[in-house]
């Protein structure tokens, strides 16, 4: 299909518009989770509808000291990607476009949420980021608008402002993307070296470690439950290696074995592995929260959690995180 390059929101508004519009918001160097993104969107939209990707490197969600400069601007391929993957428009906006006086004086502030996690190592990025989004809302002016689930934080401070501030759009997050060796899409893997990358696979590793013990013990609960209490329950336990537990069935039967600190511990060990490779891993967190405020969860939670994860692997800082389901007797959602 033909796409149309466009960089001021009034040749944007000036097209025709029949169904619904489809927005994924970029800064550029597509890759496949971006593709994923845009198929997704052409889903959505319909062949009636539209999509719309924009790409825009935002100097607000730089903090000090990090990569602005370097963020890589490869236009003509982002292009031909958005191209195939479904896109009808790329809307690639100047800075002064974005911000014709400059710098806002008004912003969108993330609250406390965006004080946590990413917002604590990244001071003033989630204000940034929202600001931004903000204004391409209004510049796209969608019916939807599409962001990855690898970046959690992110996706839950849009939701919140969306719904807090009743923008009129509808938000889709997508699951992340990864390579064949577990590592997720990132524009920033690619200035790993080869023995970085493999040192950074322990973020998946961690992750996918703490969904196992997490699936192990809701199958472990599950299991508890469906054995009456009698003594053919301590004999089942005692059957699927839980000897101790065996002892007290009801208590096992009651209580959520291990819970969240097993979890936790599972993806730690895989990260205290890995800051003794060469090179190392520097954690910036490992944090297991409750998606509506990222707040870290307590041991009797039930309901949807984030297993997220940041570390630093040479100068290449990335994130990772994977969606868990506590209190259901089933595996990670």
């Amino acid at each position: 299909m033909t796409t149309t390059l466009l960089s001021t929101a009034g040749e944007l508004h000036a097209r025709v518009r029949a169904g619904r519009r489809a927005v994924v918001m970029t800064m550029g160097a597509l890759h496949e989770g971006h593709a994923t993104l845009i198929r997704t969107a052409r889903g959505i939209a319909g062949r009636d509808g539209e999509v719309v990707v924009t790409v825009f490197v935002n100097p607000l969600q730089f903090g000090q000291g990090e990569d602005l400069d370097r963020y890589p601007r490869t236009l003509d391929a982002d292009l031909k990607l958005a191209a195939e993957s479904g896109a009808d428009v790329v809307f690639a906006p100047a800075v002064d476009e974005v911000y014709p006086g400059g710098e806002p004086q008004v912003r969108v502030t993330a609250g406390p949420m965006g004080e946590r996690l990413e917002g604590s190592a990244r001071p003033g990025h989630f204000d940034g980021m929202l600001t931004v989004v903000a204004k391409l809302l209004h510049l796209t002016r969608p019916d939807v608008a599409l962001y990855g689930q690898k970046d959690a934080q992110q996706l839950a401070l849009i939701r919140r402002m969306v719904r807090d501030l009743n923008f009129g759009v509808e938000i889709v997050g997508v699951p992340t993307v990864r390579e064949d060796d577990g590592l997720a899409l990132s524009s920033r893997n690619r200035y790993l070296s080869p023995a970085e990358r493999r040192t950074a696979l322990a973020l998946s590793s961690a992750l996918f470690a703490g969904q196992d013990r997490h699936a192990a013990q809701e199958a472990l609960r599950a299991r508890a439950r469906e054995v009456p209490a009698t003594r053919a329950r301590a004999e089942a336990l005692s059957a699927i290696g839980e000897s101790r537990a065996a002892a007290d069935a009801h208590a096992v039967a009651t209580a959520v074995p291990g819970g969240p600190a097993a979890v936790r511990a599972a993806a730690r060990q895989v990260l205290d592995e890995a800051a003794r490779l060469d090179p190392p891993l520097a954690l910036d967190y490992l944090a297991l929260v409750d998606p509506s405020d990222f707040t870290e969860i307590g041991h009797d939670f039930t309901g949807e959690a984030v297993l997220a994860v940041a570390a630093r692997v040479g100068t290449t800082r990335l994130i990772d995180n994977l969606p868990l389901t506590f209190g259901t007797f089933g595996a990670a959602s």
